[in-house]
């Protein structure tokens, strides 16, 4: 089968190119190479699909986009030595040839090694050399290589590949003894026995076997989903009922009781209250119905929500009649607008601000950003802090940020930039920012203790999210784990602000408020900020979960995309989602403390919903189900069977509001 010039250059627009691959020999690569000649004839129409195919004996051939993505993490330039273990059908080879000057790959089947030698001769590739052996071991008779490239799972880096490197050369590799899923990283040899190692992705690819890899017979390794999901599940007829007879049962979120979930919350200091997607309403307001009780009984000093700080500023500006000039740009204008700027917090955003305005300044309940996607929002409110307090030290300030402003536009470019070499990394001069306003501290705060808080906490933000831009880019659990740490650090600095006797409410997702650990996330190595404070605090910390069956949801289909008001897919069979549902319940509270009979069964993992700013309900199991121990994730579970999307609103002036009203213009 011939497939045209032009298919191939579309292919490679929307499936590579549209994904972030941005090397231009990588991209002409993928252009040049006739993918349909190495994969089986019979499935030649689907050769340009973005799914791995199998190519027999128990392997596959890589989808497109990661094949070009590894490459482009090699940063190679034109005629370099390269190795690549794991030949497959060859397809990896061939694109590599196209860039490099020779290429070795080595396939430890043996009938592969003929069919990706004959594969290669056809397509043209004379700088390939094949070997049938254990990849594991290299080709030390042709090392050291400029890069080696693996393509096959290993549980650890084989220090003999790691020697057969030049220094200064780069391997790309998964590791992890975890066979549904691996960390994709970039080792860089910088000396005889140095070596810097890179996550850079989260992947899953069938096992490296031989001496420095996995040691296994054939037939033991069986391509497998990332969880084991039966055609036929059983569903449990006991559980569904022992839930609703251990719940608080409630018609309407105005009807719902929340004296007994007070009471199982006590005196905790922190209370984490999540939700499952982005764009419930009954999330929302649950939520918010919460949070009032805890402010208005229990005394809690602030909110800390899944927002960037400087927007949240604006919100605590309004919520605490705080004496500040309007902002010059809009709150919650960047992409998920919807996440915040609607109804649902508006109407929570006026109840805190009325709640507070008869209240002493030091006694109002105050609202803040844990986020840290507000880069350059906060180096403006950094340099306006500073052209008041101190010009000279504004003029350095400004002078090293100008690090960044070439990047404003599109601050994970610079991530990529900064990765790549291509451009000089940032880190020390906002660092210095940072500290130079901390050696101001005494100075500075005495003045206005409160904007100096905000300053410098801006001035930390811009410190995290130069780094996590430099590890976003390939999405890996670095950027997650980078993140959820500066969320931590943020709620720490809060808590420090206030004083000792302060408590703190978190509002995030259940995937950041849940105990990471108690859910596959720790299999990926990831925590979030619900597992850190659970191991800081202990019982002075609680988390709650939610969960619904169906309904609609406020979510894009893409990044940046626009909001869609989208249908939520009944729950998988196999899920906690599954089980609630099956109680009949319009919604529920249950505790998931205490020892008894249901908490035992509802201790087996299953598959747990998580739906974000994005919602692919066509490839939902895949996209938005992890495997979780519920009881172990969080100390007490809402349940709303069927929920609505969010509200969002518009950017518009609202009469009659005050200039710091963060839902205006």
């Amino acid at each position: 089968m011939y497939v045209s010039n032009e298919k191939r250059r579309q292919f490679v627009e929307t499936q590579i190119e549209g994904r972030g691959v941005r090397d231009p020999l990588v991209l002409d690569a993928m252009r040049t190479v006739r993918r349909e000649m190495f994969v089986p004839h019979e499935l030649a129409a689907a050769a340009y699909d973005d799914a791995p195919l199998p190519i027999g004996s128990g392997q596959t051939i890589s989808q497109p986009y990661i094949v070009a993505f590894m490459i482009e993490a090699l940063g190679l330039r034109g005629g370099e030595k390269v190795l690549e273990i794991g030949a497959g059908s060859g397809y990896a080879a061939a694109v590599l040839a196209q860039i490099a000057g020779e290429v070795y790959t080595i396939e430890r089947v043996g009938e592969l090694a003929a069919r990706a030698n004959q594969n290669l001769a056809d397509a043209g590739c004379a700088h390939v050399h094949v070997r049938h052996a254990d990849g594991t071991q290299g080709w030390q008779q042709e090392a050291p290589f400029d890069a080696i490239l693996v393509s096959a799972g290993a549980p650890d880096v084989p220090t003999t590949l790691l020697h057969q490197l030049k220094t200064g050369g780069r391997m790309v590799v998964p590791i992890g003894d975890n066979l549904r899923s691996q960390e994709l990283v970039r080792i860089t040899r910088t000396g005889e026995e140095d070596f810097e190692q890179e996550d850079i992705a989260d992947v899953r690819f069938v096992p490296l076997i031989g001496k420095e890899g996995w040691e296994t017979t054939e037939d033991e390794w069986e391509v497998k989903p990332p969880r084991v999901i039966r055609a036929r599940p059983a569903v449990s007829i006991s559980v569904p009922s022992l839930i609703a007879k251990n719940a608080e049962i409630f018609t309407q979120i105005r009807d719902a009781k929340f004296e007994p979930l007070l009471d199982r919350i006590g005196n905790s200091r922190i209370v984490l209250i999540g939700e499952a997607s982005h764009g419930t309403s009954e999330f929302y307001r649950m939520r918010a119905r919460i949070t009032q009780r805890l402010i208005e009984e229990k005394g809690f000093s602030f909110v800390a929500a899944e927002a960037d700080w400087p927007d949240a500023a604006r919100i605590d500006h309004y919520a605490r009649h705080r004496d500040v000039p309007p902002s010059e740009w809009t709150a919650f204008a960047r992409f998920p607008t919807w996440m915040w700027r609607n109804a649902e917090t508006r109407n929570f955003v006026d109840w805190l601000h009325k709640h507070n305005a008869t209240r002493a300044y030091d006694q109002r309940a105050a609202f803040y950003g844990l986020d840290l996607y507000s880069l350059y929002n906060s180096v403006r409110v950094v340099l306006t802090y500073l052209d008041s307090v101190d010009p000279n030290l504004a003029a350095i300030a400004r002078e090293r940020y100008g690090c960044l402003s070439p990047w404003e536009a599109d601050p994970s470019a610079y991530g990529r930039a900064a990765l790549t070499g291509a451009y000089r990394k940032c880190e020390q001069e906002v660092s210095h920012v940072l500290v130079d306003l901390l050696e101001k501290q005494q100075a500075y705060a005495m003045t206005d203790g409160e904007r100096f808080f905000d300053a410098a906490q801006n001035a930390r933000l811009i410190s995290n999210a130069e780094r996590y831009y430099r590890t976003m880019y390939y999405g890996s659990r670095a950027s997650w784990n980078l993140r959820d740490s500066h969320m931590f650090e943020t709620l720490n600095q809060l808590l420090n602000h206030h004083g000792a006797s302060s408590k703190a409410i978190i509002w995030a997702h259940n995937s950041h408020i849940g105990d990471a650990s108690a859910t596959e996330m720790s299999r990926r190595g990831e925590y979030n900020i619900g597992q850190l404070c659970r191991r800081e605090f202990g019982t002075d910390c609680f988390s709650i979960g939610f969960g619904t069956n169906d309904g609609t949801v406020a979510a894009a289909s893409n990044w940046d995309g626009a909001m869609e008001v989208m249908n939520v897919r009944p729950a998988h069979a196999q899920s906690y989602e599954r089980l609630f549902h099956l109680t009949n319940a319009p919604g529920l509270m249950l505790s998931l403390q205490e020892e008894t009979e249901l908490r035992e069964k509802l201790m087996r993992p299953l598959l747990e919903r998580a739906i974000g700013v994005i919602y692919r309900p066509d490839s939902e199991l895949a996209s938005h189900y992890f495997e979780a121990t519920l009881p172990l994730q969080f100390d007490e579970y809402i349940w709303i069977d069927r929920t609505s999307a969010v509200k969002p609103l518009a950017s518009i002036e609202l009469e009659g509001m005050p200039e710091t009203y963060p839902f205006g213009v």
